[in-house]
């Protein structure tokens, strides 16, 4: 059952991310509002460890992987949509990550042995150009767009890095222990980049406590938490193929809650990008009745 709802989970949450990043940056500086978050993670899952008493042994030889993996899923690429957000609205960015499904199914074939069908192939290569059409028209309205939206593709670069070497070092390790090793990583690098790059401000009003509080729980805990789970019991590219449904969510999030508008142009791109998603997703269709009994007759 976990297993059929993780990537409607990871959707609705991972997209309301973009919303309270929105929300949350009015009031502080991009770099304090992800040093926040992923510190406030790190702690709560520190606590859960001691709390349940939950054995380290399975950590030994593979808590630096972890720590690498962290680093780039939740700390680099997280700071990179920050900063970027500061520049591009809820709905670019999330075009921007979709590009994360192409690179990483691409990559997944010679580093971790996955294999793809053509319409697999087909539904990823549809998922890029729903996701170029849109970033490309954001990007010609203006340079401080075009910044944003560079940063935001670094930071994919970051979490494609980070989600292939998971799949290769990582799953063999307890969720929770390999969690905490990767926010607590995640953490000290934002923390350490927040005071070497940027003058930390904060205004602690409600709108920026909730969306810290929602972002670090919500998101990083509990979508971060149904993103690695999927990627223990399913392919890299199955996985990653869920980001191609996260700009339609985000735009109908940002259109009710922000008041943001979605352009005919950008509707087509989400829909483009989405239809590539169910193409990656869809389970292979099983041979008809007849068709199984031609195919035993054939074999004989």
């Amino acid at each position: 059952m976990l297993a059929r709802l993780a990537p409607f989970g990871f959707v609705l949450l991972w997209s309301s991310s973009f919303i309270a990043t929105r929300a949350g940056l009015r009031y502080m500086t991009p770099l304090a509002f992800i040093a926040l978050r992923q510190a406030a993670c790190a702690l709560v899952l520190l606590a859960l460890v001691l709390a349940w008493r939950r054995s380290l042994a399975p950590l030994a030889g593979r808590w630096q992987h972890c720590a690498v993996a962290g680093v780039l899923i939740n700390g680099i690429m997280v700071m990179a949509a920050h900063w970027g957000m500061v520049r591009v609205g809820a709905a670019p960015m999330a075009l921007v990550q979709a590009l994360h499904p192409l690179l990483t199914s691409a990559l997944a074939v010679p580093l971790l042995g996955e294999r793809l069908r053509a319409r697999q192939w087909l539904g990823l290569l549809m998922g890029a150009a729903g996701v170029g059409l849109i970033a490309g028209l954001a990007a010609a309205q203006s340079r401080a767009q075009l910044g944003g939206l560079a940063v935001g593709a670094g930071g994919v670069l970051a979490l494609t890095a980070g989600t292939l070497y998971f799949g290769r070092f990582c799953r063999g390790v307890p969720l929770l222990a390999g969690t905490m090793v990767q926010f607590l990583a995640a953490g000290a690098v934002c923390i350490g980049a927040t005071f070497a790059f940027e003058t930390p401000h904060v205004a602690w009003t409600d709108t920026a406590v909730a969306a810290i509080a929602w972002n670090a729980g919500a998101v990083s805990l509990g979508g971060m938490a149904l993103y690695f789970f999927m990627l223990k019991h399913g392919t890299a590219a199955r996985t990653t193929a869920n980001f191609y449904l996260v700009p339609g969510t985000t735009a109908v999030l940002a259109w009710l809650l922000l008041g943001e508008r979605v352009s005919l142009l950008a509707a087509l791109g989400i829909a483009v990008a989405s239809f590539g998603c169910w193409l990656v997703n869809a389970p292979r269709r099983s041979p008809s009745r007849a068709a199984a009994a031609l195919q035993r007759a054939t074999h004989r």
